[in-house]
């Protein structure tokens, strides 16, 4: 009978070990096997568990997960790393997963063994990432494009034909971007401190140069060398932010492993979108048309739009006949049937908190009015003392309206698209049902790939940064004015085939704050609903990579700080807290109904927590309060929103 160390999988775990403390260069470094995914520290490598007896591709696959963890263990400085990562959340993904394809790819091109191992580990990687399938830029990461255009300049082998997706995407774009910057990155990929120098030029020339953060700072450091200028004390500030700075990153670095095991997690299109025939937009509201943002000199990069010739703002009942609406309308009834209750439940929730603005209250110890039963005592043993009369009043209160601008985008259809459209459908009703006006919205685009647009800028001879190609779609699925059951139907439009294509939010978030500026509400809140960041595959092929992006987050920051408008966003299923200062991402879009009502009833618990409440003294003659009475108490300090002492 055979022992268990002289099993296949216990040889191959020991020489699995011996091989990668002999390629990591330190004999102390502790070999682990254990579950299935991929760590790494100071001196502790884990790696997955064989099976009880690995085949050939399986055996390569592990090779190559343990000669990526010593390669990064031999070759990479962590302390050097943490000071030269970014701020930015894209531009350390860029960082991590380059400084990973550096460390993978040196030791390819050194060893044949090693690139043959490290091809099959990351060929798996691809295949279950889906990588092969990338159809857009929201399922195909940029990291990843860059990691692979990385290896492939270092390595000189192509990128395997699981990522075929992802280079597809991406390929043409960036290297029209930053070809020159990636072919310095990969003659510096010897030495770590040159390479990360190197690789912020190719953040730069993707447009990213924001996400660097103390770019500036550096020029400055530099100007002040060059002119011989020093301040100590601000040398030595520097010097200790910058140490705990590093300090921190480098403990996140250790603490999460390898850039190998991270899993990017997309929400692919679950079904090809088919553009019916009869699918052909109406006439556009010329009255509502958005205005745009000038394009800044002669910077090319600014954003500019080619043509709005093309470009519509339409009513949602204008984009199919009554009968067709109707019909989607019972279909989103039907769904609403399985949702009404935990949503109706939340609505109910924030009807109670609005609903306590509009009660009125008592103003005590008044000269004349209604007497008041507290005081009776008093009155009894002295009729003529004064202040023993109350009177009541209502309670004025900000009038407001609510826009929900919700993302049309192919990548919302299902059940995405599906639970928007019942959320903002229930949440209007509610909102109507307190007093506060409000307005459902939609954005996408009326082609893919680019429309019109695209098509006059080919006929033009495809003149270079031609800004925004592709015609805009913006909707109005119910206006501020309009009630509910008049447009009702109009939701119903979000579930037809066809509608939902691409998305450029920069200019839809534009549009829709343009829009609430125009009301006469005193407070206005504008919540976005969307999956991920802009993609217009025409826009994105003729400019640089994150032509959109960078314009979603300008807008974003004029609004939040140049705006009264107070804006929230809830991702469905992507970050969107590196866009939006107050936003929440959830997984599950059932969860979206939470997650609407909460921030809603949050920025109503604030403007409460920041009206001013006073309290009359308690009279110690007063009987105390009825088990009632502190629902009208509560909703006395709720209705401090109003921004006036209430007594």
């Amino acid at each position: 009978m055979t022992s268990s160390a002289h099993t296949p999988a216990e040889q191959f775990k020991r020489a699995l070990s011996a091989v990668t403390r002999a390629l990591a260069r330190d004999r102390e470094l502790e070999v682990k096997f254990s579950g299935e995914g991929v760590h790494l520290s100071e001196n502790k490598a884990i790696l997955p568990a064989p099976s009880e007896l690995p085949g050939p591709a399986e055996a390569a696959r592990l090779r190559g997960k343990a000669d990526s963890v010593a390669l990064r263990h031999a070759l990479h400085d962590a302390g050097a790393h943490a000071k030269a990562l970014p701020p930015g959340g894209q531009a350390r993904q860029i960082f991590e997963a380059a400084e990973q394809a550096r460390c993978e790819a040196l030791g390819a091109r050194a060893m044949k063994g090693v690139g043959e191992n490290i091809s099959a580990m990351l060929d798996e990687r691809y295949m279950r990432a889906g990588f092969q399938h990338s159809e857009d830029r929201q399922a195909a990461p940029l990291s990843e494009a860059i990691s692979m255009l990385v290896r492939e300049r270092i390595t000189g082998q192509p990128t395997p034909d699981s990522a075929k997706g992802v280079m597809d995407v991406w390929r043409e774009g960036v290297e029209a971007s930053a070809g020159k910057a990636l072919d310095a990155l990969a003659q510096s990929a010897g030495d770590q401190q040159a390479f990360a120098k190197a690789l912020r030029e190719v953040i730069r020339d993707l447009d990213l140069a924001e996400e660097l953060g103390d770019e500036a700072e550096e020029d400055e450091e530099q100007d002040t060398e060059d002119s011989g200028l020093e301040d100590p004390q601000d040398e030595g500030d520097s010097d200790n932010e910058e140490g705990s700075e590093g300090e921190d990153s480098q403990e996140r670095s250790d603490a999460s492993g390898t850039a190998a095991d991270e899993e990017d997690v997309s929400f692919a299109e679950d079904s090809q979108t088919r553009i019916d025939a009869d699918d052909e937009p109406g006439e556009s509201m010329e009255a509502a048309r958005p205005n745009w943002l000038p394009p800044k000199g002669d910077d090319p990069n600014a954003y500019k739009v080619f043509t709005t010739r093309h470009d519509e703002v339409i009513s949602a009942d204008t984009l199919c006949d009554g009968d067709e609406l109707a019909r989607l309308r019972r279909t989103l009834d039907q769904h609403l049937k399985g949702l009404e209750g935990a949503v109706g439940r939340l609505a109910n929730r924030l009807q109670r908190k609005l609903m306590a603005q509009q009660n009125r209250s008592w103003a005590f110890d008044q000269e004349e009015g209604i007497l008041d039963p507290a005081r009776l005592p008093r009155v009894i043993m002295d009729p003529m003392l004064p202040l023993s009369f109350k009177q009541e009043r209502d309670t004025e209160f900000r009038d407001t309206i609510v826009t929900l601008l919700i993302d049309n985008s192919g990548s919302m259809r299902g059940r995405p698209i599906l639970v928007a459209a019942a959320c903002a459908d229930i949440l209007a009703r509610t909102l109507e049902r307190c007093g506060v006006k409000t307005e459902i919205l939609g954005f996408t685009t009326r082609a893919w790939k680019g429309g019109r647009s695209k098509e006059d800028w080919l006929a033009a001879g495809k003149p270079p940064n031609p800004g925004r190609l592709n015609d805009l779609r913006h909707i109005i699925y119910k206006g501020a004015d309009a009630p509910w059951r008049r447009t009702r139907n109009n939701l119903g439009l979000m579930l037809r085939d066809g509608l939902l294509k691409e998305n450029i939010d920069g200019e839809a978030l534009q549009w829709a704050w343009k829009r609430l500026l125009a009301r006469p509400e005193q407070r206005r809140i504008l919540m976005v609903i969307s999956d991920g960041a802009p993609v217009d595959d025409g826009t994105q092929s003729a400019n640089s990579p994150a032509y959109l992006e960078k314009h979603l987050r300008e807008m974003i920051r004029m609004i939040e700080t140049r705006s009264e408008v107070e804006l929230l966003a809830i991702g469905i299923g992507h970050d969107v807290t590196r866009y939006y200062r107050r936003a929440v991402t959830i997984i599950d879009v059932e969860q979206l109904a939470g997650a609407m009502t909460d921030q809603l009833a949050s920025l109503f618990d604030e403007e409460s927590r920041r009206g001013t409440l006073r309290r009359e003294p308690a009279s110690p003659a007063r009987k105390p309060k009825a088990a009632g009475d502190g629902l009208s108490a509560l909703k006395r300090a709720v209705s401090a929103d109003a921004g006036r002492p209430v007594r």
